[in-house]
């Protein structure tokens, strides 16, 4: 059919469908390529080499606060089921924001993944961090005797058994979970008593629950680690977690409370399991987590 103008309308009609898909297909990548970086633009330094195993570097961004410091220090532990996830996801965004506000030289670091490294590498790597940030916060401006552990999830869960480690030289000052996962055994009737994909890929097990696995899924655990003198804790947990479930952390909080260990908890009453929904349920939670920390680990105001 040609038209007034004597061009073909149906030539019109699908140079416009094609420029159409592509705009769309431009702002996809447009988008992407802003989450990619968004949290690196947070960061003064990126992929900084902290240690190096089974032929993988390991690398972990860092921001230096301006001002003479030194400044408290936080590592974070980002989420990702053990299978995936990045110190440069901008889900965790959050968290990053919440650190820099409060004045904190941090460190997000990325570990090993399974499952092509099965447990205990993540572990191993963050406890490798954790020795790397002592020896060299101070040329960043951080405070090597004020260290705050934070993970997000599996981030978490890693985060909250590092503490329990007996080894001076990964013990740090406090630690703050975000819906961590510390027991396995207790969530395993919420997954119809089978492995999940992520316990599946972490220990490299079948699905079907085995004596086995049933204790490996115990000395994965930290709430079976916990015992007197283990740095203060903050749970932050959304009431509806489907993920994770919310009673977790209930129960690690009296565990760690009947061991004389301080642990506080701040529920998100209706929150799920994503953390960039969280200051819709609790606008003010990130303030109370700035708080505690600095209470916590002696941070000087800002």
């Amino acid at each position: 059919m040609i038209g007034h103008n004597g061009i073909s309308s149906g030539n019109i009609e699908v140079r416009e469908i094609k420029m159409f898909l592509l705009g769309i297909a431009f702002l996809f990548v447009s988008t992407a390529m802003q989450a990619g970086s968004y949290t690196d633009s947070l960061a003064t330094h990126t992929n900084m080499p902290y240690g190096r195993a089974a032929g993988e570097e390991l690398l972990l961004d860092i921001y230096e606060p301006q001002g003479e410091g030194p400044f408290p220090v936080a590592i974070y532990v980002h989420g990702g089921g053990w299978t995936g996830g990045d110190k440069a996801n901008p889900d965790d965004a959050p968290v990053l924001e919440m650190l820099t506000k409060a004045g904190f030289a941090w460190f997000s670091i990325n570990y090993r993944l399974a499952p092509e490294h099965r447990w205990p590498s993540c572990l191993d790597d963050v406890q490798t961090a954790i020795r790397w940030v002592k020896a060299n916060a101070a040329n960043f401006k951080g405070d090597p005797s004020r260290i705050a552990l934070v993970g997000y999830s599996a981030g978490g869960h890693l985060a909250s058994f590092a503490a329990t480690v007996v080894d001076e030289t990964v013990r740090i000052q406090a630690v703050v979970g975000y819906a961590p996962l510390t027991d396995f055994v207790q969530e395993l009737p919420k997954r119809g008593n089978i492995l999940g994909r992520a316990q599946r890929g972490l220990l490299n097990r079948p699905q079907e629950l085995t004596l086995e696995s049933l204790g490996m899924l115990k000395a994965l655990s930290p709430i079976n680690y916990i015992r007197p003198g283990l740095p203060p804790f903050l749970l932050i947990h959304g009431d509806t977690d489907q993920s994770v479930p919310y009673e977790q952390s209930l129960l690690f909080q009296t565990k760690l409370r009947t061991n004389g260990v301080r642990c506080d908890l701040i529920t998100l009453p209706g929150a799920p399991h994503r953390l960039t929904e969280w200051n819709k349920h609790l606008p003010n939670y990130s303030d109370q987590v700035m708080a505690w920390l600095k209470e916590t680990i002696n941070s000087p105001p800002r």
